[in-house]
């Protein structure tokens, strides 16, 4: 069963921050060598207000097994409390074109490997375009509680 078009993961490396050692944290993410999937890791320049440099980088899996292999390889290392938490916001996580949204807090990741939802902006930011026909809000709602809730995806 195809769960998600896409996933695109990204990360904002403010000026203070260490850019490569987010950039090996959002590689981390992906469950499988980036290069032999030929996917790639872009780079944005930004300029934050004050002129200061900052960078965004990203990573979109469109292929159906890398989107199951990221799914299996995040139920996988999220705690049954985060799992829970996540259903009990999976509401608020839906935007109106139905896609979930998930923050991981970066210091944990980075520090402990320990995927952690976070609400601050310091995160590695998931974007899960769901799978769902009809592209209804029941339909989105229920494909989430089914993956949240699946033992093996």
């Amino acid at each position: 069963m195809k769960y998600a078009h896409h996933i695109i993961i990204t990360a904002l490396a403010r000026p203070e921050e260490d850019s490569e050692h987010i950039k090996t944290g959002l590689r981390l993410l992906v469950p499988f060598p980036l290069e032999e999937q030929k996917i790639t890791l872009e780079t944005q320049k930004l300029l934050t207000s004050d002129d200061r440099r900052m960078y965004k980088y990203t990573i979109d899996l469109s292929k159906e097994r890398h989107t199951t292999a990221f799914l299996r390889f995040l139920l996988e290392t999220l705690s049954e409390e985060q799992k829970e938490l996540l259903l009990s916001q999976a509401e608020n996580r839906l935007d109106e074109e139905y896609n979930f949204f998930i923050r991981i807090d970066k210091d944990k990741w980075k520090d402990e490997h320990l995927l952690w939802l976070t609400d601050s902006g310091q995160c590695y930011h998931l974007k899960i375009v769901l799978a769902t026909y009809p592209k209804q809000h029941d339909t989105a709602l229920t494909l989430v509680k089914t993956i949240l809730t699946k033992k093996d995806i």
